[in-house]
């Protein structure tokens, strides 16, 4: 097993290789009344694929993200959480085509925890999800680019681990990692009917060409 420092320095390194997670999803015709039964459908189904049943927060964005919020709400996590469609229901309360509603809400995954003076070991961890649905004139119309609601899953190094070695495993976690994002990005894109989804990150790499390159190093 990796000890401590060890696996401290290959974390260090992992952060600085890692790159963010997105997926987007689109919708035809999409009138700005229907967003908030999409982001209900959305945020429904995180329960059932290794995330929370209630929302952790929510912010309202107008017209821009250069421009403060005009609503915040912390709801907390577990039970002190708010129920998908009581969050949305606070949030898009202010109803606005150049505004852009935001929810947190709580996803777990296998991690290596490294503790101090301690061998590392695999834990799952929990970690915020950013689900956006877009005004259609928020930010000059960004819901073209980013699609009609947006799932930011943070860094992708659960689903890489490019700072350690690939040993049995680890590639275990990971392929489970992977396919637990799979089975979300199919559920969300079933359960809001969304016509097209795409996954991509920041840096326009492809996850699955990374990944397919560091599976078969182990081979």
């Amino acid at each position: 097993m990796l000890r401590a420092s060890v696996a401290q320095t290959a974390r260090l390194r992992l952060e600085e290789m890692s790159d963010t997670l997105y997926l987007s999803l689109w919708y035809p015709n999409l009138r700005l009344a229907s967003l908030a039964d999409k982001l209900i459908q959305v945020l429904g189904e995180f329960a059932g694929h290794g995330g929370e049943p209630t929302v952790y927060a929510s912010t309202a964005w107008p017209v821009s993200w250069s421009e403060p919020p005009v609503f915040q709400r912390v709801y907390g996590h577990g039970k002190r959480g708010a129920e998908p469609r009581q969050a949305v229901e606070d949030t898009l309360e202010l109803l606005h085509d150049d505004y852009a509603y935001e929810f947190q809400i709580g996803w777990s995954l296998w991690e290596l925890e490294t503790p101090d003076n301690l061998d590392a070991r695999w834990v799952r961890e929990p970690r915020l999800v950013r689900v956006t649905g877009y005004g259609p004139l928020f930010d000059e119309g960004t819901y073209e680019a980013d699609g009609h609601i947006r799932i930011d899953f943070g860094t992708d190094a659960p689903f890489l681990e490019e700072g350690i070695e690939l040993d049995s495993a680890a590639a275990r976690h990971v392929a489970e990692n992977v396919r637990q994002l799979v089975e979300l990005t199919a559920a969300l894109e079933k359960a809001s009917r969304a016509t097209a989804r795409l996954l991509w990150s920041e840096l326009g790499e492809s996850l699955a060409q990374r990944l397919a390159a560091r599976l078969g190093g182990l081979n």
